[in-house]
């Protein structure tokens, strides 16, 4: 990771919060000049920091309204089962995240569907695939806080 200075995290709140200013907008908004603005967020691109700019949906208005977060215990642990399970994870669109935890769980998926039966579907889907030990559902009764925004307040700043 770049060290990052008071402007790159300026740039970052920014983008994270509104990525559709042009670099005018952006750099005046930093206190930079609009190339000087561009090369930071460049360098920030081109480090990873910023992967992607993206468009948020509207999940619900898109009648993509529930949420399931679906745990996963596993008697298999070797590499080639990571592999074949990230496959298949990965071939599942409905699977909007995906960990590997610690603890008692092995992995945790948030799944985004139209309803149970949408949601037994991509189930079904996820066991032909993959051989599972354990599986337990959990539906989201009420997304009480949802954001992409990162705690820059919390990043590495170089002096």
């Amino acid at each position: 990771m770049p060290d990052l200075d008071p402007i790159d995290v300026r740039i970052l709140d920014r983008l994270q919060h509104d990525a559709t200013d042009t670099i005018a907008v952006l750099a005046d908004l930093v206190g930079l000049s609009s190339n000087a603005c561009w090369r930071r967020v460049k360098m920030l691109e081109v480090a990873g920091v910023v992967r992607q700019r993206v468009a948020l949906l509207d999940a619900a208005k898109l009648n993509l309204g529930t949420t399931v977060f679906v745990s996963i215990r596993t008697n298999q642990h070797t590499e080639s089962w990571l592999k074949g399970f990230s496959d298949a994870v990965g071939a599942i669109p409905e699977i909007v995240e995906f960990y590997r935890m610690s603890g008692k769980v092995d992995y945790l998926l948030k799944i985004v569907v139209s309803d149970i039966p949408h949601y037994d579907r991509v189930y079904r889907r996820l066991i032909r695939l993959m051989n599972l030990y354990d599986v337990s559902s959990n539906f989201a009764m009420e997304q009480l806080k949802c954001t992409t925004v990162l705690p820059l307040s919390s990043a590495e700043l170089r002096p």
